[in-house]
Order: structure tokens, then C-alpha cells, then sequence
């Protein structure tokens, strides 16, 4: 992890609306003063990804009523130009396995990297401390640009760059689903669950038609196996 400034106020969370950026939101707001949200078109095949972000947010005021004063402005980047690039199975109609690579198609080259770039700029620009993203290497899926080396080395980086401390926080990091979904219940109770539940959409294929117990879903991508395997856990051990 990257220097911290000392006493750091304020955070702009990189914000999807699916389980993880879900949870960080309510991390952040619980800590920082002031909490601002950045999200990515970058081609997404499906726009539910997108609604489901505004819907979480407006969500958020309601579960966390006591912390809803400090969410702040929410940011759309247009970065389809680098989506397209990719061509995965995140933003074109292609199959979800694993490819020659050894990574599944759902990988995006370099996502996580232009993301944190461009949120670090915005974050520059908007005069907040802290970046805070959801990436977990501990319920790892082949995404190399989630290992914590890769984050610390892009803080380093971004650091170097801006001539400032650029520290990125990922609460998330060395959680598996489980823990996320309890670290959720610690923040905000049913509150909080029920809305990563209902409103939080994580599922590849953009599937809201199917209500399962740790939300909508297709119940058969990885996406979903993992929400539902960490659903599992954490509710057998509630």
C-alpha cells in the first residue's frame, strides 16, 4: 500500500454497483467525511450494470441514513474506446471460459489499470485523498490487475506521477465472499444486505430476471458461483 496523508478526509471510490464496489461504498462512507463515486462505461454488454450503480447509490442513502450525508457527487468516464479494444467476453458476444492465455475471457486487458488512472486524475482534479476499489485477490478469478502487488505497484506509479501520495485502499483484498458479506452486515445490518441483495447486480451475463437468495442472477456464471458460494458460507455461519 502506498503512503496515506496523514488523517485523510476524503475518498472517491470506483463504483460499479455490483456486490464488492457496494460493500466499499459503505466502507468509505463509514471512515471518510466526504465520499465521491466514479463509475466506467466501457462497453459493457449490458447496460444493467449501469443502472444498477445509480440504484445502489440512492439505496445507500436509505440504508445508511446516519453516514447518507457524506455520499457526494457521482462521475459516468466514457471509456469504450478501451473496451473495444479488448474484444472479451465482458463487452462482445463471446463465450465465458478459459482462453490460450490461461485467463478467462472475461479478463479485460488492463482494466483495473486505466480505471485506477483515470480515477486517480479525478481525484486530482476533485481534491480527494483516497482511492478505495474492490479488488480481492483472495477469492481470485485469473484477474492478474486484482493481486495486491499489481495495485501497490500502480499506487507506486500513480505516485511517481502526480508528485503526491496516491494510496489505494482495497478493504476487500484479503476477504473471501463470505467475509464480504459479513464485513457488509457489520456496517450497515439487514439494511445493508438487503440492498446488495436486491439492488446490486455482479452477474456477467446481465441476468435480473432470476431472484435467488444472494440476488439476481444467471446462478451458473462465475460471478455468480462465487456470490453464491460466499452467500452460503457466511449465512451457515451467521
Amino acid at each position: 500500500m502506498t503512503e496515506t496523508p496523514p488523517n485523510p478526509t476524503s475518498a472517491l471510490v470506483l463504483f460499479s454497483g455490483g456486490q464488492d464496489s457496494a460493500t466499499c461504498l459503505a466502507w468509505a462512507l463509514e471512515r471518510y467525511e466526504r465520499v465521491e463515486t466514479v463509475g466506467f462505461d466501457y462497453g459493457q454488454r449490458h447496460a444493467v450494470e449501469m443502472r444498477a450503480r445509480l440504484n445502489v447509490r440512492d439505496a445507500m442513502l436509505r440504508a445508511l441514513p446516519r453516514l447518507a450525508g457524506r455520499l457526494g457527487s457521482d462521475q459516468v468516464v466514457d471509456l469504450t474506446g478501451f473496451g473495444a479494444i479488448g474484444e472479451t467476453a465482458m463487452t462482445t458476444d463471446r463465450a465465458i471460459e478459459i482462453g490460450a492465455r490461461g485467463l478467462p475471457t472475461t479478463f479485460v486487458p488492463g482494466r483495473n489499470l486505466v480505471f485506477l488512472s483515470v480515477a486517480a486524475a479525478l481525484a486530482d482534479r476533485r481534491g480527494l485523498d483516497v482511492l478505495v476499489g474492490g479488488m480481492c485477490e483472495t477469492d481470485f478469478s485469473g484477474y492478474p490487475d486484482c493481486r495486491r502487488d499489481t495495485i501497490e505497484a500502480m499506487g507506486r506509479a500513480l505516485s511517481l506521477g502526480l508528485d503526491k501520495p496516491v494510496p489505494i485502499e482495497t478493504p476487500l483484498m484479503a476477504l473471501t465472499k463470505a467475509q464480504t458479506w459479513a464485513l457488509a452486515d457489520r456496517v450497515g445490518g439487514a439494511a445493508l444486505v438487503d440492498l446488495i441483495v436486491e439492488d446490486s447486480h455482479t452477474c456477467y451475463r446481465g441476468d435480473r430476471a432470476h431472484r435467488h437468495a444472494w440476488g439476481y442472477g444467471c446462478g451458473e456464471c462465475p460471478a455468480c458461483d462465487l456470490r453464491a458460494a460466499g452467500w452460503a458460507e457466511w449465512t451457515a455461519s451467521a
